[in-house]
């Protein structure tokens, strides 16, 4: 996408101020959005998330300071400007060393309000090396509308132009491997290979072989010289998958490599250089393997420069229905069957289970029926069949209050060991209505005094 073509939200309580800044920024070829309060903003970021937002310091309740910390804190890397009195610039000024890309102070000039945007842009979008006719090619296998991925997405859109090593980090079957593929695709390496090997399904002693290669007669099995590979993928990316699984006497070899950036084939004595983009992933806890002394300290921090973490299926829910309908597309195609779609109920089903098998999962799921179904439209029954565990509930919104409600009078009274007067005080509210709140959900203090 070009900065000309960017979506950029607009904030403003000023109804002339919004007229004229969207105006202004249409003209320019901007895709503009508008919102007239903080919590209107974040909602709208929370359904699309834009590539800029342009904020009002001055907002009917929340002001565009408090906006931009809760934009910070759920969105990271989007950049945001904001538009100030002259009153305001105190606040302005303390904005931008937290982290507020710039802000104009009105009457602000035009073209300085546009050359700011292209200056943030700049920043965030990728390169023009990075483009395919116009177009999101490098992302275009990663099915999302969920603002969560699109966060996700825009850090490794951004970290892409740069040769940092990136770890991913993520549930199984969330996509590791496809958003590293497309990395690679965003980089200036694209035109050199991609190639992936986890960590953990290849035998500790021919791991060492497959990464850095061997001359014929290392061992008993080397017929011929093989090339790693680090060597395949040369100029490339390679994604170390599964990197919490690695052997510690590989560990110490791969962080020698990472230091020095050259191989040694096993049975040379000569060291030959390399250039690879480094990417690992894992699933496990490495935090917690470093502690137990099964994962180096200096080969994590020489792997983590950059984390980029995806979220699990069961939290970007707004997904499945859009991956569902994608999957059996490409199967029916795959089986030779012409299917129109999943009943609503089947649908429905999809978007309420469990998913710890995430993505993955999903598909399998979708390929089984795809292969099991004798009706164009893909029923509830077989769905059913195909997850065979119970779906989430879904709660009202009511219910949610009532559960989240007594669940935090429990944990009030856990944490003063059923002092009730403790509890209304951490709860900010006086000791009757805490007594009403308990009667309300069947809770008694004594139920929570410590044992003596």
């Amino acid at each position: 996408m070009t900065q000309a073509g960017a979506h950029l939200l607009v904030v403003d309580d000023d109804a002339d101020m919004l007229r004229l800044l969207t105006m202004r920024l249409a003209a320019a070829g901007y895709r503009v959005s508008t919102a007239t309060s903080a919590e209107a903003a974040l909602t709208q970021v929370d359904i699309e998330r834009p590539q800029l937002v342009l904020s009002d310091v001055r907002l009917p309740g929340r002001d565009g300071l408090a906006l931009f910390d809760d934009i910070r804190t759920r969105h990271p890397s989007l950049p945001v400007i904001l538009l100030t009195a002259h009153g305001t610039i105190p606040d302005a000024v303390e904005a931008t060393e937290r982290g507020v890309f710039t802000y104009l102070t009105k009457p602000f000039d035009g073209k300085a309000l546009l050359d700011k945007i292209a200056q943030a842009l700049s920043l965030s979008a990728p390169a023009p090396t990075a483009q395919r006719a116009g177009e999101n090619t490098w992302q275009a296998d990663i099915i999302s509308r969920s603002s969560r991925m699109a966060e996700t997405l825009a850090e490794a859109r951004m970290i892409a132009q740069s040769d940092a090593s990136v770890m991913l980090r993520g549930e199984s079957g969330t996509g590791k491997e496809m958003l590293a593929q497309a990395i690679h695709r965003a980089s200036s390496r694209a035109g050199h290979p991609f190639i992936a090997v986890n960590c953990g399904a290849i035998p500790e002693a021919l791991l060492e072989s497959e990464l850095f290669g061997h001359m014929k007669g290392a061992f008993t099995d080397a017929v011929a010289n093989h090339k790693g590979l680090f060597q395949a993928a040369e100029g490339g990316t390679l994604l170390l998958d599964e990197i919490g699984d690695m052997p510690l006497a590989l560990q110490i070899k791969l962080l020698r490599v990472l230091q020095e950036r050259v191989v040694r084939p096993l049975g040379s004595s000569q060291s030959i250089p390399v250039n690879v983009r480094i990417i690992s992933a894992t699933h496990t806890d490495l935090d917690a393997a470093m502690a137990d002394g099964q994962f180096r300290t200096d080969l994590y921090y020489r792997l983590n420069v950059v984390t980029l973490t995806l979220p699990p299926l069961s939290e970007r829910r707004e997904d499945i229905p859009l991956l569902a309908n994608h999957f059996l597309v490409k199967l029916a195609a795959k089986y030779g069957k012409r299917l129109s779609g999943f009943a609503p109920e089947a649908l429905k089903a999809l978007a309420t289970a469990a998913w710890p098998g995430n993505v993955r999962q999903l598909y399998n799921v979708v390929e089984q029926v795809c292969a099991l179904t004798t009706t164009p439209l893909i029923p509830l029954a077989l769905i059913q069949r195909a997850l065979r565990a119970p779906s989430v509930q879904v709660l009202s919104l009511a219910e949610a209050r009532q559960r989240f409600e007594r669940e935090y009078l429990v944990d009030l009274l856990k944490l003063t060991d059923g002092n009730v007067a403790d509890a209304a005080r951490l709860a900010d509210r006086n000791r009757t209505e805490f007594y009403r709140l308990m009667q309300k959900h069947g809770l008694t203090p004594g139920h929570f005094k410590a044992d003596i």
